[in-house]
């Protein structure tokens, strides 16, 4: 019998856990997968009734086929696939039976705009957040990180300086309250509309995800941090900027924001804003950095001085 994870179990006996896996989009399918396995762990392994929303992709019947392959790879439970197509389809009762029966639900990337639009405040969407409150994991990737926050970044332009005006918002599911969230944060430069969106709103906490990287945010408040990247939180609340009267297109002055950079291993109380626990996980520098010829040329040498 395997012994239960004690991240995943609830703090009081009877207790449901709520669970969120927000991933920056491009996660390992392929090779250690750590942030799939994550999931399905959390969904119930073997057990699990997974559901795959491919709305955001204009692929949607190759994305869930991928997901399916992965997902049986990783040893998950039966995977249903849940994709309206239109707002009207959201109304569609087995789709919503569906998620009713959930116990891990994964939103695949695309676009943004395509999820607020044929999902949040649909009986499909609703059904996400009844999923969610009874304890199943929702998972989301790329568009589908961005869609669990109660306000979504849809559109908007990449850089690193805060310009006015340069990123538009659209409603998302909510399941995360006072947070926005950007994803492929480190890779596609997306520093700068991150900035922007929370000098213009400051009650917000501003959420960048790597890619291959993940938030697991347990109850709403804690989050920790697992996968190959890091997370970047910048808090605001108490930062000085002209946001209120710049011009559009303006760079933004932006003073006294509060920035964590949060590796794997670290644990971060969302509702203090504070780092509360930090545990160092070195990876395979070797074979993140020397190139495999190098590598093998250095075994050949090893093995022949012995």
């Amino acid at each position: 019998m395997q012994s239960e994870d004690p991240s995943s179990a609830p703090a009081h006996p009877g207790a449901v856990r709520r669970t969120l896996l927000i991933i920056g989009g491009a996660e390992d399918r392929v090779g250690r997968s750590v942030v799939l396995k994550r999931f399905i762990k959390l969904a119930g392994g073997r057990r699990s009734h997974l559901v795959v929303i491919p709305t955001a992709s204009s692929y949607a019947g190759e994305v869930s086929e991928a997901y399916r392959d992965v997902f049986t790879r990783l040893r998950g439970g039966d995977v249903s696939v849940v994709h309206p197509e239109t707002r009207r389809d959201s109304d569609d009762p087995a789709m919503v039976e569906a998620l009713d029966t959930a116990t891990g639900v994964f939103l695949t990337g695309g676009s943004q705009v395509k999820l607020a639009q044929n999902i949040v405040g649909t009986p499909v969407g609703d059904a996400i957040v009844r999923a969610y409150e009874r304890g199943a994991v929702v998972a989301g990737t790329s568009a589908g990180a961005s869609i669990m926050s109660r306000f979504m970044i849809s559109l908007g332009e990449e850089g690193l300086t805060p310009k006015q005006r340069a990123s538009q918002i659209s409603a998302g599911l909510g399941l995360v309250e006072d947070v926005i969230i950007d994803q492929h944060f480190d890779q596609r430069g997306r520093y700068g509309r991150l900035m922007s969106m929370v000098a213009a709103s400051p009650n917000l906490l501003g959420m960048g995800i790597d890619e291959n990287t993940a938030a697991e945010i347990r109850d709403g408040k804690v989050m920790s941090v697992i996968g190959a990247g890091s997370i970047f939180l910048v808090n605001a609340r108490n930062a000085i900027t002209d946001a209120p009267d710049a011009r559009r297109g303006a760079p933004l002055l932006v003073s006294g924001a509060v920035v964590h950079s949060l590796p794997t291993g670290s644990t971060f109380d969302l509702d203090h804003v504070e780092l509360t626990a930090f545990v160092e996980r070195h990876p395979d520098i070797e074979g993140a950095v020397v190139p495999a010829k190098v590598r093998a040329a250095r075994s050949a040498t090893s093995s022949a001085a012995h």
